[in-house]
């Protein structure tokens, strides 16, 4: 063992059932690494039984430490006086009733190795029942941060580098029951690097009274996690308000732009009609109609690439919808090619930021328009997409999946209420692509990325500008609070090409064959 451990494992003890606080304490012990120190504070436990047992527990193993709390101060008090007293270079948290595998610091360890300026790293987790029966294993997405937003999805087991846990003041126990992800929110505006080791290092233990059992049985812990994403969200300058999520310990961020932001809409179509919900429409109009009407932001272009045998009536419908001045009529009269449309409109357009939609698309939530464009204002993120439902309400589009040596669609099918493996259907998270049928980004993003391939003229082309966005270094997002709805392929022919298939597979090889890295689960 070194002068100064590796590790601190800081736990705070507040009245735990004895035999699961002694659990944890052997999971630390029966650690493969040797390298660490645990750090137990007594917060007061009224129960008789603890502190002999934190008492015998360090005269057992001189790695382990003791403090007394003279008097209670909760969970972000007790953990403070932890990290005060921690000497490793990482921190580990441990709760006082759950419990490590048994290689958890030795696998923290090896990562810490591969990555030496990791300044916060997390693992994969699972449950444990009173009874000792593990269930419910969360594969974790790899580093995401507008999921870790509106979802602590990352907590067990964090590791976080020391200094930085006192450069950022520590625990706030003005967040208590959400104080971790307070701390990690923190932890990460500074980190320089984070890393996602996917293994599952972690149990959670399920108990009456506790948020592993219920979050319902400590609603503050809900409420704080609000206020904690609301004031990461002000140190970052960011407009936005947050909320309860639609599900049990999510969060709902509605965003702001300013009123000035000009946003071009390319909207590609040749006029075509169609049945839908028993009426027959023209669908660019109404695709235009229902994206202004919800659009939620006034400042807004629309870009229309017609092909020159769209009927006259459509083109004088279409002027009656866009005020005038907002509407650009680009007559496109080659061989039909999505991407060049697409294209040749983004560089007739004047917007600072380009939403590309197909003309089969109708809005359905109220302000897609700003929620969709607003991720943009943070210049890591290159690129969003919406979340289209088909015209029976299921899902078509829960953001683009690159695994198992496959492009698709994420949890199509989904119905309304579903709430997707760890709530990912319900919160807006990073994703391997989006579909173009309704997709933002900055112009001078999309410029430098090339744009659209034109070899690539119906299908794979949004696959294509997604592995582009990425390797440029930016993140995409999928905004699980933006809602169109997409009768896809009712104006165009759905087949897809063997060429189109051979073409990104030959630029971009066959796509992970294991897991998506930000849905290593889904159906």
């Amino acid at each position: 063992m070194s002068v100064a451990p590796l590790f601190s494992v800081i736990t705070p003890v507040y009245n735990p059932p004895p035999r699961f606080l002694r659990a944890a304490i052997r999971s630390v012990q029966a650690q493969t690494f040797q390298d660490w120190e645990l750090i137990l504070v007594d917060d007061r436990s009224p129960d008789p039984d603890i502190l002999p047992i934190l008492e015998e527990a360090a005269r057992s193993d001189g790695r382990i430490r003791v403090l007394r709390r003279g008097e209670n101060g909760g969970i972000s008090a007790a953990s403070n006086d932890a990290v005060a007293a921690a000497s490793g270079q990482f921190i580990a948290l441990l709760d006082h009733d759950d419990v490590l595998a048994a290689d958890a610091l030795e696998v923290m360890a090896e990562a810490i190795t591969r990555e030496p300026e990791v300044d916060y790293l997390y693992s994969d987790e699972d449950r444990l029942t009173e009874g000792g029966v593990y269930f419910g294993l969360f594969e974790k997405p790899d580093w995401s941060l507008e999921r870790l937003r509106n979802h602590n999805y990352a907590t067990h087991l964090s590791v976080l580098r020391t200094d930085l846990v006192r450069a950022v003041g520590g625990f706030d126990s003005r967040y208590d029951g959400a104080q971790d992800h307070d701390l990690i929110l923190k932890v990460v505006e500074r980190a320089r690097r984070v890393v996602h080791v996917p293994k599952c290092l972690y149990s959670w233990r399920i108990l009456p009274g506790s948020t592993a059992h219920d979050i319902a049985e400590k609603p503050e812990a809900w409420t704080n996690g609000v206020s904690a994403v609301q004031a990461h969200l002000d140190r970052l300058g960011i407009e936005a308000e947050v909320t309860y999520g639609r599900s049990d310990g999510t969060y709902a961020i509605t965003r702001s732009i300013p009123a000035d932001l000009r946003v071009s809409i390319v909207i590609p179509t040749r006029g075509a009609t169609g049945m839908v919900w028993g009426e027959n429409r023209c669908f660019v109009v109404e695709a235009v109609r229902s994206a202004l009407e919800r659009a939620g932001h006034a400042s807004v272009q629309v870009v229309v690439v017609y092909d020159t045998d769209t009927r006259p009536s459509v083109l004088a419908e279409l002027a009656q919808v866009v005020p005038e001045g907002d509407l650009l009529f680009l007559p496109y009269d080659e061989e039909f090619n999505f991407s060049r449309k697409c294209n040749l409109g983004v560089l007739a357009s004047d917007g600072d930021v380009v939403v590309l939609l197909n003309d089969d698309t109708q809005a359905r939530s109220e302000g897609w328009l700003v929620q969709l464009v607003a991720p943009l204002l943070e210049r890591d993120v290159g690129m969003t997409g919406a979340r289209l439902l088909f015209e029976d309400g299921t899902l078509q589009h829960g953001g683009h999946v690159h695994a198992h040596g496959a492009y698709t669609h994420a949890f199509i099918g989904a119905r309304e209420g579903d709430l997707g493996h760890a709530a990912c259907l319900v919160v807006n998270r990073e994703c391997s692509g989006v579909t173009c049928a309704c997709a933002a980004i900055r112009r001078e993003t999309f410029v430098e990325v090339g744009g659209l391939c034109e070899k690539l003229p119906s299908n794979y082309n949004d696959v294509d500008l997604a592995h582009k966005v990425a390797r440029a270094g930016y993140r995409m997002l999928w905004m699980s609070n933006v809602v169109l709805y997409h009768f896809e392929s009712k104006s165009r022919d759905p087949r897809v090409s063997t060429e189109e298939i051979e073409f990104v597979r030959a630029r971009w090889g066959l796509p992970y064959q294991a897991g998506d890295p930000f849905l290593p689960v889904w159906h």
